[in-house]
């Protein structure tokens, strides 16, 4: 442990963070999170624990939402400066004329799965003909996974969907659903197994569904010119590399930030995520987006293929 603080003073100076300049001198900026923090919040919650965003001039608030659907409303009225949001959800948030700009990616591959126990009757997607699905949200999902069912020969009306109003863990080890859609890989797996159980995830990007990001940065769309917003993403790359370079001294920094995430299914969640974020958040891989885009038409979750530059840019820095 004396080890382990000594690299991680050692690593504070390096990057200068311990000189950095004074919360009142900075630009205050609001971040909303998607959901109550967790790992899938590392780069944000190492970038102020180590002094990052301050070295940028910046005073960064993290908000987790008393409602998670709530972030993008906030930011697109006006109330936040910046929200963490899903990319299909953006997409369709488009469609409805909602005023947001992604303008980066904290999490740049899906998490998302159709999840099954291991030791249960389904080996592959196929063998979920007949089966129950536990599902919480309708939309995006839906099309996730009726796409996954094809690549298996099974359509939608193979399978019964039931609502489980988030319990996805609880419900298959009951026995109430067979499987589930909207696990996250980097979660519910190792929460099945510290229940005593292993699970069996299916990923939607090597079943028919193309990759996207699962985690990015929104803004309103008239603050896409903020210039606080390129020293956000400045910090958290900064922080991103910090992640991935000495992980150990990542991990005492959130859980320093938040005591109450140290457990075992945190620590694991903090490791299997790892490998997922950004290390360049504010770049936009156009061709990535343009395959997701189709795919979303095709799914009927959006009628007509929007320009790109209408909801998403590359910031200059």
């Amino acid at each position: 442990m004396i080890r382990l603080r000594s690299r991680l003073a050692a690593a504070l100076l390096a990057l200068g963070v311990l000189t950095a300049a004074p919360a009142s001198a900075a630009d205050k900026l609001t971040v909303m999170l998607e959901w109550f923090v967790n790992p899938d919040h590392a780069p944000l919650v190492v970038a102020k624990e180590m002094g990052l965003f301050a070295k940028h001039g910046l005073d960064v608030e993290l908000i987790p939402p008393a409602d998670p659907s709530a972030p993008p409303r906030l930011v697109a009225a006006g109330q936040a400066d910046i929200a963490l949001h899903y990319q299909p959800s953006l997409i369709v948030d488009q469609k409805n004329g909602v005023p947001l700009m992604r303008f980066g990616t904290l999490v740049e591959t899906p998490l998302n799965t159709v999840m099954v126990l291991k030791d249960g009757p389904v080996k592959t997607l196929a063998d979920l003909k007949g089966k129950r699905i536990g599902y919480s949200t309708v939309g995006v999902e839906d099309a996730v996974l009726t796409q996954m069912l094809k690549s298996a020969g099974l359509s939608a009306g193979d399978v019964e969907l039931v609502n489980v109003n988030f319990a996805l863990t609880a419900s298959l080890i009951s026995g109430n659903v067979d499987a589930t859609i909207g696990a996250y890989r980097n979660f519910e797996l190792t929460q099945l197994k510290l229940e005593g159980r292993e699970g069996l995830a299916f990923f939607p990007e090597e079943h028919g569904v193309p990759a996207y990001d699962e985690l990015i940065y929104i803004t309103a769309s008239d603050k896409i010119a903020d210039p606080r917003l390129p020293r956000f993403l400045d910090a958290v790359e900064e922080a991103t590399l910090f992640l991935t370079n000495h992980p150990a001294e990542a991990l005492q920094l959130f859980l320093k930030a938040y005591p109450d995430l140290d457990d075992e299914l945190n620590r694991t969640a903090f490791a299997d995520t790892l490998p997922r974020f950004a290390k360049r958040p504010g770049a936009l891989d156009i061709a990535r987006e343009t395959r997701f885009l189709g795919f979303m038409k095709q799914a009927g979750l959006i009628d007509t293929v929007p320009a790109i530059a209408s909801y998403a840019v590359e910031l200059k820095r």
